[in-house]
């Protein structure tokens, strides 16, 4: 918002906390995802061992 202007709406949307709370949760865990090179750099070149790559990431994420 540029300096000396006034907002153009009167109220905020509505926000849904539950909604914004697992969309929160999703977007870390992409995050914590590309830390994983070969998941986030796509190594593998069939769909199968990429999905395997993207099972152990998340398996090893999931335990941690």
């Amino acid at each position: 918002m540029r300096s000396g202007t006034a907002p153009s709406r009167k109220q905020s949307p509505p926000l849904d906390q539950t909604l914004y709370r697992l969309r929160y949760r999703v977007e870390c865990f992409f995050h914590d995802l590309k830390r994983f090179r070969a998941a986030a750099t796509r190594y593998d070149k069939t769909a199968t061992c990429y999905i395997a790559v993207l099972h152990v990431a998340s398996l090893l994420l999931w335990l941690r």
